[in-house]
């Protein structure tokens, strides 16, 4: 690799006289924007309060072979480009060689213009790597050489990047009949990030299947040291079970919904629905709307007894692809956007927690672009003045989790609420090297306000203010939300 082609920002300008893809001041298109982004984000630690990132990989301080393992394993994002490109499954996620599959990748990199893949992908090799070279079929062999070298050093190992970026708080995903072993682990020895467990009660729920669902509680039975029989057990168990997580230092829970549940029903329909469940009997569409109803308000108030925060990502529809659902199972690139209404199951939802005054501090994601609005004012409906931003819009997620979307949220947060309480963005990865993304948002996010500035839309005598904001939605807002 070209030595040249290593070196940042200035330096390469004066030796060159241009600038590399990926330099100071990508992204950064005025000079408000770019005081902004260097004097106040760029050194901002990593609050990741929400990532799929495996716990044991963590604990154990793994090392990644190369890096097509540590690139494009269980990547989505990147495996949907590279169908989109006419690549083989083969070189996807089947059998194929290491290399090959990063050739793949090389070779679909040029076509990923204008796609987030395309700067994601440079900053990572920059941030990660440094590697300012635009990848490409003829510079791929060098830098997955060069890569790869580096992934075999201890500097390189996962707890390592995880330094590398900077990164004080990681929550993961976890269900509440996993052991925390892992999280254990970490906590018995720490490398200087914080790896906490993040609630996740999907399939505490999920009665549609009675077979899957019977040996779920099962397995949340043997975790929680009791038999679940009635729904009064459930709540009990999964109480049992928030004690141990909030032990753990838990102190988020996470929901993946198609949308909102808020039907009426009698506690006794609940039980026997539950019962039902539990010897096989297939619930009706209206069984299982009641008794997700039933479930998330309990689950509610067991967040608001236990000062938790809680999360609502709205709008996936999955596994849409049955034949390669059959193949290679859930999770690798075959989900889409739902376009079930929101509003009044919302709105009544958390309006009966809000009158029994069991309503959490919430965060909403929306995945369908029609939704941005929609949840926004949801959240500020129900904000109660108990604390800054208890109820706010997340970050762009998924299909959303790139600028165009990113301007959205936040321009929708701006006018209908306010960004400077916005508790910034997170990965939602599974990836070691998806860091820089914090980067990319806080890049996009100091420009936006120096353009404002700029075009004299803020004023620039309050620059104090403005500094303090972006350091507060890079980092200092998440810190005082969660209060890890």
């Amino acid at each position: 690799m070209d030595f040249l082609s290593k070196v940042k920002g200035n330096i390469i300008d004066e030796i060159m006289g241009e600038k590399p893809f990926i330099h100071d001041d990508f992204m950064l298109t005025n000079d408000y924007a770019r005081e902004l982004y260097h004097e106040s984000a760029e050194h901002m630690p990593i609050i990741d309060y929400h990532c799929h990132l495996d716990p044991k990989m963590i604990a154990d301080n793994y090392q990644f072979k190369d890096l097509t393992e540590v690139w494009l394993g269980g990547d989505h994002y990147k495996w949907r480009a590279l169908r989109g490109n006419g690549v083989p499954e083969e070189f996807i996620t089947g059998a194929r060689g290491s290399y090959e599959k990063f050739e793949k990748w090389a070779e679909t990199i040029p076509y990923t213009m204008r796609n987030p893949l395309y700067h994601w992908t440079h900053l990572e090799l920059a941030r990660g790597f440094d590697i300012y070279d635009i990848l490409k079929p003829s510079t791929a062999r060098a830098i997955y050489d060069e890569c790869t070298a580096k992934l075999q050093t201890e500097e390189y190992r996962g707890q390592a990047l995880m330094r590398k970026f900077n990164v004080k708080v990681v929550c993961t995903t976890d269900d509440p009949a996993d052991s925390l072993e892992y999280h254990r682990k970490i906590k018995e020895n720490p490398f200087g990030t914080k790896v906490l467990p993040t609630w996740r009660p999907d399939k505490a729920m999920a009665i549609e299947n009675p077979q899957m669902y019977s040996e779920y509680i099962k397995k949340l039975g043997w975790a929680a040291g009791m038999e679940i029989g009635t729904y009064q057990d459930l709540l009990d168990a999964l109480r049992k079970r928030q004690d141990f997580f909030h032990d753990m230092g838990c102190r988020i829970s996470d929901h993946g919904m198609d949308t909102f549940y808020a039907e009426d029903f009698e506690m006794d329909d609940i039980e026997k629905i539950f019962r039902n469940t539990l010897k096989g009997k297939r619930p009706s569409e209206q069984d299982v709307l009641k008794f997700k109803s039933a479930m998330y308000l309990d689950l509610g108030r067991m967040y608001h007894d236990k000062g938790w925060a809680q999360q609502f990502h709205i709008g996936p529809i999955r596994n849409n692809n049955t034949k390669m659902f059959n193949l290679i199972g859930p999770d690798t690139g075959f989900d889409a956007i739902l376009d079930l209404p929101v509003a009044a199951a919302g709105h009544k939802f958390f309006d009966r927690l809000a009158v029994e005054d069991k309503l959490a501090k919430t965060i909403l994601y929306n995945l369908n672009p029609k939704d941005t609005e929609v949840l926004m004012t949801m959240a500020y409906t129900f904000n109660d003045g108990s604390c800054p931003g208890k109820m706010q819009l997340g970050s762009g997620w998924w299909f959303l989790d790139q600028e165009d979307g990113m301007k959205k949220q936040m321009n929708a947060l701006s006018s209908l609420g306010l960004l400077s309480r916005f508790v910034g963005m997170l990965t939602d990865s599974r990836s070691f090297l998806s860091y820089p993304r914090h980067e990319y948002f806080r890049r996009i996010l100091c420009n936006l306000i120096g353009e404002d500035i700029q075009n004299g839309k803020l004023p620039k005598s309050e620059m104090e203010f403005m500094h303090q904001m972006v350091k507060d939605i890079s980092y200092n807002n998440a810190d005082r939300y969660f209060n890890f």
